[in-house]
């Protein structure tokens, strides 16, 4: 990102290899749509800037940045067991890079690496399943059906006895809830009273959806994040009545109750695990050339853009195919 709404490709070069150090040449990136619209549009608060960085991000926000956090690739040098494989790493959008090889999980033969792109979206709502607390039979409702919310809902509808509906006030997202099997409403029927909510959708007026969908002594789980958009949360009406709780969750942080025992590694090798089902395939909307990026980038994070996980393909794939 050069400037708000800007983006250009730059040539830089690699340094020599150094020990420990593996280099992978890029199959296929993603745009996280909710979180690089802020960084694309130059949003991003100034009190955040050092906790938004991306592990391997170069410049400072608001730009010029190099951004990203969604790359699966071949690595073609390196230690010699990695050699090889296919790896999902937390890089950038660039068509060859170097890391030390502890930055590097392998990609299960069993999950191509064209869907292993929405690794990251599945790690976040693994992390939402951890913080929502939710119980066997519990009635749930997710409202937003981008990547992460429609994630949550097939976490959540894999829990013994768990109802789940899924949310948007785009009706043309019922498509996809209905090749993953998860029943879609454009609104909330009345007197739902859900026992769980997530909110995902990004914009405040979902928040007060998600709050109003809420039964008596319910979770609010708000995975929303604005940026420097300021939030009027609808905390009157029957909030207090209903002695609600509005929970944060955010996937930089592991949940008090999986610490001790789970480290970021681990949590990503699950998600990876639960990739495995081809119908998830549907959250891929659309994809485009990596020489197409700077172009693609304000047609995706555009308002009026439909995009879910918008994936981005590298010559290497098309080596790798041949």
């Amino acid at each position: 990102m050069t400037g708000p709404s800007q983006s250009e490709i730059r040539t830089t070069e690699l340094p020599a290899l150094a020990d420990g150090e593996a280099r992978v040449r890029t199959l296929f990136s993603a745009i996280s749509r909710g979180t690089e619209t802020l960084v694309f549009e130059g949003l991003v608060p100034e009190s955040e800037r050092s906790r938004m960085r991306a592990p391997f991000q170069e410049g400072d926000f608001p730009g010029p940045v190099k951004y990203g956090y969604i790359n699966v690739g071949v690595v073609e040098a390196g230690p010699v067991e990695l050699v090889g494989q296919t790896v999902f790493c937390l890089y950038p959008h660039q068509t060859l890079f170097q890391v030390a090889a502890s930055f590097l999980t392998v990609i299960p033969d069993e999950l191509p690496a064209e869907r292993a792109v929405l690794a990251a979206g599945m790690e976040t709502a693994l992390n939402a399943l951890w913080d929502s607390e939710i119980k066997i039979g519990d009635r749930v409702v997710v409202v937003g059906a981008g990547v992460i919310g429609t994630l949550c809902a097939y976490l959540a509808a894999q829990v013994a006895g768990v109802e789940v509906l899924l949310v948007d006030v785009d009706g043309g997202k019922e498509s996809i809830a209905n090749a993953l099997g998860i029943p879609f409403a454009t609104v909330v029927p009345p007197q739902y009273e859900a026992d769980l909510v997530f909110h995902a959708t990004g914009h405040p007026a979902g928040l007060g959806t998600a709050l109003a969908a809420a039964g008596l002594e319910s979770r609010i789980v708000e995975l929303s994040w604005y940026g420097t958009r300021a939030v009027a949360a609808p905390l009157g009406q029957e909030f207090h009545a209903k002695r609600l709780l509005l929970q944060s969750s955010q996937v930089g942080r592991l949940p008090a109750s999986q610490s001790a025992r789970w480290d970021y590694a681990r949590r990503l090798v699950c998600a990876m695990k639960l990739l495995r089902d081809p119908a998830l395939d549907a959250l891929i909307t659309g994809e485009s050339a990596f020489a197409d990026l700077p172009t693609a980038f304000g047609e995706i994070c555009a308002p009026q853009s439909r995009a879910l996980c918008h994936r981005v393909r590298y010559p290497a794939s098309q080596e790798k195919e041949s």
